[in-house]
């Protein structure tokens, strides 16, 4: 009886703690020192929410910058990868249809992180090369006479690695489509 008393009451102290005092905690620091990341860095426009910094959109359109695949087709509950391994014919045949794609574009190199889902499937960013992969579509789609404009663009938006040695120098996506937009729809920048 006495072992039944001492486990309801870490079973209480605990459910407190962690349940309700912890989460509450975070809440309050995130909201108080971190409030844009804690919201996920929610762009909104004219009263209408149009995205968030912090969360892979889905681009689809020739006149814009495209993020990397995601397997979750860019839902944030679900987060998640594929599973999928480098012997599954799913993702051979996924990667193939990726790449005929691209290839209507470009001949060059595709860079990898445009033929595979990433581990999230919420990846806001994509590599500068990613990026500059994709000026060749975005310029003829938009008719601009001046692609070198895309490429400034592109360099004034790109972020450092975090802490300056973790990942690789990364473009924002919707930041970069954002100001692609701002650039002149469709008109040459």
């Amino acid at each position: 009886m006495k072992n039944i008393g001492i486990g309801i009451r870490f079973f209480c102290v605990m459910t407190l703690l962690v349940g309700i005092f912890y989460p509450c905690l975070m809440t309050v620091v995130g909201q108080g020192l971190f409030q844009e990341k804690a919201n996920g860095g929610v762009i909104v426009h004219q009263e209408k929410t149009i995205g968030a910094h912090l969360i892979g959109q889905k681009f689809v359109q020739e006149k814009y910058f495209w993020p990397r695949p995601s397997a979750i087709d860019y839902q944030p509950l679900p987060s998640g990868g594929t599973n999928l391994g480098p012997t599954s014919l799913v993702l051979k045949k996924k990667v193939d249809e990726r790449v005929i794609l691209f290839q209507k574009f470009s001949m060059e190199p595709i860079p990898p992180e445009l033929l595979f889902t990433s581990g999230s499937g919420l990846d806001p960013h994509i590599s500068v090369q990613g990026a500059l992969f994709q000026v060749p579509r975005v310029v003829r789609a938009r008719n601009f006479s001046e692609p070198q404009a895309l490429f400034q663009l592109i360099q004034d938006l790109k972020e450092s690695p975090t802490f300056g040695f973790l990942g690789e120098e990364r473009v924002n996506v919707l930041e970069l489509n954002l100001a692609l937009d701002q650039k002149g729809k469709g008109q040459t920048p």
